[in-house]
């Protein structure tokens, strides 16, 4: 037998690591490391009972190691995806529908984002009483809140408000 025996539907190795699924959302080329933060930001938490597959630092042609990330039965919402950029600047989200990949585009970093994470300054007016939705602009290398200047990096996937 050939040890090419993985090849036999034109996919490679790296893509039968994590199975197929019928209909949802692959989220794919997430840097190493940022799956169970996607997760986070998507608000998933295995509770639901979706069906998750996880790969995680698998090799990778664009990166050394990336994570990939399979939602069964579900498609994101362009507000899932523009926080998903901001850990995940590089990924490629396919929406697949009856095993096939019926749309495929790569994340954009919108120049601002808002109500869909919370300020951890506690002394910021978007995190007080008012009623103000936050505003984030988007920066490189993170984000910065638009009333008190904040500047958020690492901890992004922590201030999803859910």
């Amino acid at each position: 037998m050939s040890e090419n025996h993985d090849h036999h539907d034109g996919q490679d190795d790296h893509e039968l690591r994590v199975s197929k699924i019928r209909s949802g959302t692959v989220i794919d080329h997430v840097r190493g490391g940022q799956a169970l933060n996607v997760l986070a930001i998507l608000g998933i938490d295995g509770t639901d009972g979706e069906e998750i597959s996880i790969g995680m630092n698998v090799p990778s042609d664009r990166f050394a190691r990336k994570d990939i990330v399979k939602v069964e039965g579900r498609e994101l919402s362009q507000d899932e995806v523009d926080v998903l950029s901001l850990i995940a600047p590089d990924a490629t989200i396919n929406i697949i529908r009856e095993y096939e990949v019926v749309e495929k585009h790569r994340v954009e970093r919108p120049d601002v984002v808002e109500g869909v994470l919370s300020c951890p300054n506690s002394a910021c007016i978007s995190t007080g009483d008012e009623p103000v939705a936050s505003r984030f602009e988007v920066l490189d290398d993170g984000v910065r809140c638009a009333y008190c200047e904040t500047i958020v990096r690492d901890e992004i996937p922590s201030l999803i408000d859910t």
